[in-house]
């Protein structure tokens, strides 16, 4: 049944979702011609090669993370304050026996985002990382809880590849693992390259 016969009310409204159909167009346009641009200048970028070679960070991560971090090396003296600027590091608070410990609040929504949303796409490509993610789900934590911790992991990776304008390399980091003996290296066998290591725990035949 129509809502309504009537003529007037038909066509303004049909000239009504004509006019937002031309505004989302433009919407469209502009955001193109802001991909572009983005990708220009990332291309174009000294530090490109840096943020290309993480795990999954592609044509739109990869240009957010090298956003996040900038070009001005000395404005981070350590990976501690790219960690607590961005809100990626925990807050602690202590009143006397009690001690509390929570997600930061306040600092850059977007850098923090880029850099959330990273860990949780390295989680697909990133060995050591699925087996990092797999670990925090294990002992209790929630999924974002999990995926912060990471982020914190990937910071300093992250922090130290470009002070020393160093792309990464998965195989230098699992080889540091295997050396410092860390109990990541256990998990690698039960993580699968593309699929939740949460979700769909490899089987062993």
């Amino acid at each position: 049944m129509p809502v309504t016969d009537e003529t007037a009310l038909i066509e303004s409204f049909g000239l009504r979702v004509q006019l937002i159909c031309r505004q989302l167009q433009l919407v469209q346009q502009t955001l193109r011609s802001y991909e572009q641009q983005i990708a220009a200048a990332y291309a174009a970028h000294p530090d490109r090669e840096i943020f290309a070679s993480l795990p999954g960070a592609g044509p739109v991560l990869g240009p957010r993370l090298l956003a996040s971090m900038g070009s001005q090396r000395e404005r981070f003296g350590a990976a501690a304050d790219v960690q607590q600027y961005t809100g990626i590091a925990p807050v602690t608070k202590r009143s006397g026996g009690s001690c509390y410990i929570h997600r930061r609040y306040l600092c850059p929504k977007f850098h923090k985002q880029s850099f959330h949303e990273y860990s949780k796409e390295s989680i697909l490509w990133s060995r050591w990382a699925a087996a990092y993610y797999l670990q925090q789900r294990v002992k209790g934590c929630p999924h974002h809880t999990a995926v912060r911790a990471l982020a914190y992991k990937w910071q300093r990776v992250i922090f130290r590849c470009w002070q020393n304008r160093t792309p990464y390399q998965e195989t230098v980091y699992e080889a540091a693992l295997r050396k410092s003996g860390s109990p990541l290296v256990t998990l690698f066998g039960k993580v699968e390259l593309g699929k939740s290591p949460f979700k769909n725990p490899v089987k062993k035949s």
